[in-house]
C-alpha cells in the first residue's frame, strides 16, 4: 500500500469535507452546495462508496479526498500528503537529520514570529498603557480600521522601548540567535541587541498557507523612518514570494477567478474591511513571477493591477508588467492565458484613502480598469514632446513592442500593435515586421540556466513503490538504451533462459495512464500534440472545447499519484525558472520520484534499482538515458490514441455519474447534466471515429 492509499484507506472523506462543509444524506451519497462557488441548488456530490467527491454545478470537476484538499487550500500535492498524514497519523516521507534539523528550525522560527504576533496584539489592546491607547486611537480613527478588523489581522503596537519584545520571548525560553535569525531583534557593531521593531504599528503577514513569517511594520512617529519597514529575509520571510492576505482573499479569488493587487498592507486590509475579499497586496516591491504564479492560473484569470497612483507606483506598474510579460512569453503551453488591466484611482489617491472615502464605487472604479495596451502606450506618449522626432518614436515603439507581443492571442496582439502605430504615427507594416523580428529573437535565445542544487540525499522510500505497476504488458517493445559501465547496467539481474511468448492482454486503464505519463516524460512536446489532436476533434464547437475535448490534464488520470504527476509534469512545461529535470528533482517529493521512476523502466530495472533504494537520482539518469531512443521515435500517434482512451472512459465515468443523480432525484439541474451528457456521447463519437482511423 503507498502512503497515498495509506492516508485515503484511514481518513473518511465525508467526515473530512464536513469538517468545513454542511453535507446532506441523499440516498448513498451526500450532496451540499459547493464550497468552490455560489450556487443555491446543491450540485456537490460526495459518495462515500468510491471515496470521490464531484460539482456538477460550474466546477465541473472532482476527485479524491486529496483534491479537494487541495482546491480548499491551494496546497500541491505534496502539502496535502503531508497535512492530511498529520491529520491520521501517517509518516509521509522519512527524512535525513538534515532535512530534520532545517524543519524544525523553520517551525521554531515560525513559532517566534507567532508569538511576537500575540505580544504586539496584547500590546494594542492593553488599556493601561497611554501610547497603546494612543495608538489604537490612531488605527480606528486616523486609518479608519475596526476593531473587527483589527482583530482579524491581529494588529499590534510595538512599544518604543529596546527590549520589550526581546525579555518577553526569552522568558519563553528563546535564544538570542533564533530571535535574530526570524527578524525580531538585531545585533550592533558593538554586540548590543535590540528589538527590530520600536512605536510602530504592526501587521503580521502570513503566507498562503496562512502561517505567521513576518511583520509590516507602520512608523507612528514623523521623524521615524522608513515610514514603513518590513521584517528583513529570513529563512522563512521572502516579501517577493508572498502575497499579503493572500490566505484570507484565496475563496474569493478562487470564486470570481479574478484578483486585484495593491501595493500596501493597508490597502488591502481596507479593502477586505469593506468587503472586496480578493484583494491581496505585494507589499512595496515590484511583482514578481513566483508572485504570479501564488494566484494564476490556479485560482485567477484575470489580474488587475491597483498600485499607487504617484510616480513610483506607475514605475512599480510598468515593471510589474514586465515581468508578466516575460511569463507570459515563456508560457510555451499557453495555460497562463492571465488577463491584466491597470487600475486608475482617481485624483491619485491610494487604494485605502479612496475605499476609506467612497467604498461603494469600488467595483464600478474595477469594472473600468484600463488594458495593458492603454496603460503603457499612455505612459509612453506622456513622455514624448509634442513634436517628437521619428528617431523618438522608433525608439518608444521598440521599448513598447516587447510588452504589447506578449499576448498569445493574435488578434489581441495585431490590435495592440495597430493602436501603437498610430499613436506614434508610424507605418503599420513597419511595426509589425520589428515584432516579428522580437518574437524570432525571443524563440532563439537559449534558456536560462537552472541554479545549482545540492545533492539530493537518498532515502529510504515505502516497500511497494516499484511493484505496482506491471510495466511489461505496456512496453514489452521497448527497452532504454543503457551505457556500458552505467550504474544502471551494474545492478541489472543476470541473464536468464527466455521464455515462450505469450499473447499481449489488452491494456488496462493504468497501464494507459502510465503509458501517457512515459510518453510524455520523454517527449514534453507531444502534450502539444494530444491538445491539438483534442482541438481538431472538436472543430469549431466552443463547448467542446471548453468540456469533454479540453486540453489533457490530470482528471484523466484515476490514480491520486498519476494525477499528481501530471500536474507536476505540467507545471515543469509553465515554468522558466529551471530546465524540465532540474524542476521535477525540485518539486518532486520522494513518492512521487518513486512512482515516476518506475513508470521510466523496465519491471527488470525498476526491481534493482527498488533493491539498491535509488530514487531521485535516478530520474535524472533514467531520462538522459532514453534521450537518443525518444530522440528518434516519433510515440506521437500511440500517446495520442492512449490519450484518446483514456478520455473516453473519463467522460463514461461522468455520464454513470450524471446517470446515478437523476435515478436519484437528487438534483434540480436535470437540463444542464443531460447538457452535458449529451456533450460527452458527441465528444466520445468524435473519438471513436479518431481512433478507429488510427488503428485501422
Amino acid at each position: 500500500m503507498s502512503v497515498a492509499d495509506d492516508i485515503k484507506s484511514k481518513l473518511d472523506i465525508v467526515t473530512y469535507i464536513q469538517r468545513t462543509t454542511p453535507l446532506k444524506r441523499a440516498g448513498r451519497v451526500y450532496k451540499a452546495c459547493c464550497p468552490f462557488h455560489n450556487e443555491r441548488t446543491p450540485s456537490f456530490v460526495v459518495n462515500p462508496d468510491t471515496q470521490s467527491w464531484r460539482c456538477f454545478g460550474a466546477c465541473a470537476e472532482g476527485g479524491d479526498v486529496f483534491k479537494f484538499a487541495m482546491k480548499q487550500n491551494g496546497w500541491t500535492f505534496r502539502e496535502s500528503l503531508e497535512e492530511l498524514g498529520r491529520m491520521v497519523g501517517v509518516e509521509v516521507r522519512q527524512q535525513t537529520p538534515e532535512q530534520k534539523s532545517r524543519d524544525e528550525a523553520s517551525d521554531r522560527l515560525r513559532g517566534l514570529v507567532k508569538l511576537a504576533a500575540e505580544y504586539y496584539h496584547e500590546r494594542l489592546l492593553d488599556p493601561s498603557d497611554a501610547d497603546a491607547a494612543a495608538t489604537l486611537d490612531y488605527a480606528l480613527h486616523r486609518r479608519g480600521l475596526t476593531l473587527e478588523t483589527i482583530k482579524k489581522f491581529q494588529i499590534g503596537y510595538a512599544p518604543n522601548r529596546w527590549d520589550g519584545l526581546m525579555r518577553y520571548l526569552i522568558d519563553f525560553g528563546s535564544s538570542e540567535n533564533d530571535l535574530i535569525v526570524a527578524g525580531l531583534i538585531k545585533r550592533n557593531d558593538q554586540g548590543r541587541v535590540y528589538d527590530a521593531f520600536r512605536n510602530r504599528l504592526m501587521i503580521p503577514i502570513r503566507d498562503e498557507r496562512g502561517r505567521p513569517v513576518g511583520f509590516g511594520a507602520r512608523a507612528l512617529a514623523a521623524e521615524d523612518n522608513p515610514k514603513y519597514l518590513n521584517s528583513p529575509q529570513s529563512p522563512i520571510f521572502d516579501k517577493s514570494r508572498i502575497l499579503f492576505a493572500l490566505n484570507l482573499a484565496a475563496p474569493a479569488i478562487r470564486s470570481s477567478e479574478q484578483v486585484v493587487i495593491v501595493e500596501g498592507y493597508l490597502d488591502a486590509i481596507q479593502a477586505h474591511q469593506a468587503g472586496y475579499t480578493n484583494v491581496v497586496a505585494q507589499m512595496g516591491t515590484a511583482f514578481t513571477e513566483h508572485q504570479l504564479r501564488l494566484v494564476a492560473p490556479r485560482w485567477a484569470h484575470k489580474i488587475i493591477l491597483a498600485l499607487d497612483a504617484d510616480a513610483a507606483g506607475q514605475n512599480a506598474t510598468r515593471r510589474s508588467l514586465e515581468v508578466a510579460r516575460t511569463t507570459l512569453e515563456d508560457d510555451l503551453t499557453g495555460k497562463l492565458g492571465v488577463e491584466f488591466r491597470v487600475l486608475h484611482v482617481p485624483n491619485a489617491k491610494d487604494p485605502d484613502d479612496f475605499i476609506r472615502e467612497q467604498p461603494g464605487d469600488w467595483p464600478s472604479l474595477i469594472d473600468e480598469a484600463m488594458p495593458v495596451a492603454d496603460f503603457v502606450i499612455g505612459m509612453e506618449m506622456a513622455t514624448l514632446p509634442p513634436n517628437a522626432s521619428i528617431q523618438e518614436r522608433e525608439a518608444a515603439a521598440m521599448r513598447l513592442l516587447p510588452l504589447l507581443s506578449a499576448s498569445e492571442d493574435d488578434l489581441y496582439r495585431g490590435s495592440n500593435i495597430q493602436r501603437l502605430a498610430m499613436k506614434l504615427r508610424l507605418p503599420e507594416r513597419d511595426m509589425l515586421m520589428w515584432a516579428a523580428e522580437h518574437q524570432k529573437t525571443r524563440q532563439a535565445r537559449p534558456p536560462r540556466p537552472a541554479p545549482a542544487e545540492p545533492k539530493q540525499p537518498v532515502t529510504t522510500g515505502p516497500d511497494d513503490a516499484y511493484m505496482e505497476y506491471r510495466d511489461e504488458d505496456a512496453y514489452d517493445d521497448f527497452t532504454p538504451y543503457v551505457e556500458v559501465g552505467s550504474s544502471i547496467e551494474s545492478t541489472a539481474t543476470p541473464a536468464v533462459p527466455v521464455l515462450p511468448t505469450r499473447p499481449r492482454p489488452a491494456p488496462t486503464e493504468i497501464d494507459m495512464e502510465a503509458y501517457c505519463l512515459r510518453a510524455l516524460f520523454e517527449q514534453p512536446g507531444n502534450y502539444y500534440a494530444v491538445n491539438r489532436r483534442m482541438r481538431e476533434l472538436a472543430e469549431d464547437d466552443a463547448t467542446l472545447q471548453s468540456g469533454p475535448l479540453g486540453d489533457f490534464c490530470a482528471e484523466d488520470f484515476t490514480r491520486t499519484a498519476h494525477q499528481e504527476l501530471m500536474r507536476q509534469f505540467m507545471g515543469a512545461l509553465q515554468q522558466d525558472e529551471f530546465e524540465f529535470i532540474d524542476y521535477l528533482r525540485h518539486n518532486l517529493d520522494e513518492n512521487l520520484a518513486h512512482e515516476l521512476v518506475a513508470i521510466m523502466h523496465t519491471r527488470e530495472q525498476s526491481f534493482a534499482l527498488h533493491l539498491h533504494q535509488r530514487q531521485l537520482g535516478d530520474l535524472e539518469r533514467v531520462l538522459a538515458l532514453t534521450e537518443r531512443q525518444t530522440a528518434l521515435l516519433d510515440h506521437s500517434a500511440e500517446l495520442i490514441e492512449k490519450a484518446l482512451r483514456l478520455r473516453e472512459k473519463r467522460l463514461a465515468r461522468e455520464r454513470q455519474e450524471i446517470v446515478y443523480l437523476l435515478m436519484e432525484g437528487m438534483t434540480n439541474e436535470t437540463g444542464s447534466l443531460m447538457t452535458h451528457a449529451t456533450n460527452t456521447l458527441k465528444a466520445k463519437e468524435r473519438i471513436d471515429r479518431a481512433i478507429s482511423g488510427q488503428t485501422s
